[in-house]
């Protein structure tokens, strides 16, 4: 039987696809809840010799904390089935100023995870930083702020975040993500960042290089079309939009960018 999406496309073109990236709110969990088929789906894509990448624009965890986190929802993963907004973010600060002072506006465990990966922090005012980054932070405070917006206000530096969603889905409905809070930012001073996460390539072409995977056996699956798709589609490769999460059908029908695949959920992947 031929398979087809919510359009009534042709799916089966998905099972000659090697290496699944996938993000992670509202794609394979909503907050602390699994949803249906997704522990399925991996052992599925792990029986048939493929493997599977969880590459997420929310900053706020580090990658032990979200191996922990799929633990306790019962999946076996490790550090090599994660590709982060934050770990991009890394690789961008040390190439651009390698050891120099970077202002950081986030989590205990974003900052965390900056220092350990050599990145100089600074989370205090500081006229001697050479850029700026914000990431999705759950825990901002007034403070935090306001020594964001001093230094962009009386320092004419580079500025990137994280990401730039609008929300970030919880159990009932959504909070303000990275994108709404620069927004807010932006408001505040003139300022607005250049984004690291998706919709840009280099999460996947970063991946991609890691395994040698090429475009066509490559699948990005998500439930955003301005984050998730238009990554897969800057990056050249195939997409599944999930509306399990934020995009709806209308999204769907307004959007210049459109997946290649449109399902109710992972569970469909099946």
């Amino acid at each position: 039987m031929m398979r087809k999406d919510f359009f009534g496309k042709n799916i089966e073109k998905l099972k000659n696809k090697s290496l699944f990236l996938l993000d992670m709110d509202g794609t394979i969990y909503r907050e602390n809840d699994l949803f249906d088929g997704v522990k399925e789906f991996l052992s599925n894509v792990e029986n048939n010799g493929g493997k599977y990448v969880f590459i997420t624009n929310n900053s706020s965890k580090s990658v032990d904390a979200y191996v922990q986190k799929l633990a306790n929802m019962g999946l076996k993963v490790n550090e090599e089935n994660f590709f982060t907004s934050t770990q991009a973010s890394i690789m961008l600060l040390k190439e651009k100023f390698n050891d120099k002072p970077i202002y950081c506006q986030g989590t205990k465990s974003f900052i965390s995870e900056l220092i350990n990966s050599g990145v100089n922090v600074v989370q205090e005012y500081d006229p001697n930083v050479f850029a700026v980054i914000v990431g999705f932070d759950p825990e901002l405070t007034g403070k935090k702020l306001r020594n964001t917006c001093k230094t962009l206000t009386l320092h004419d530096i580079p500025y990137f975040a994280t990401n730039p969603d609008w929300v970030c889905p919880v159990d009932f409905g959504a909070v303000p993500d990275c994108g709404s809070m620069c927004f807010g930012i932006e408001k505040a001073t003139g300022k607005k960042p250049i984004f690291i996460g998706k919709p840009e390539p280099t999460m996947i072409t970063v991946v991609m290089q890691k395994f040698g995977a090429k475009n066509e056996d490559v699948v990005v699956i998500g439930d955003r079309i301005y984050t998730d798709i238009a990554s897969g589609f800057n990056a050249g490769v195939d997409t599944v939009l999930v509306l399990s999460g934020e995009a709806t059908i209308e999204d769907y029908k307004n959007s210049e960018i459109k997946p290649t695949f449109v399902l109710n959920s992972v569970k469909d992947l099946l």
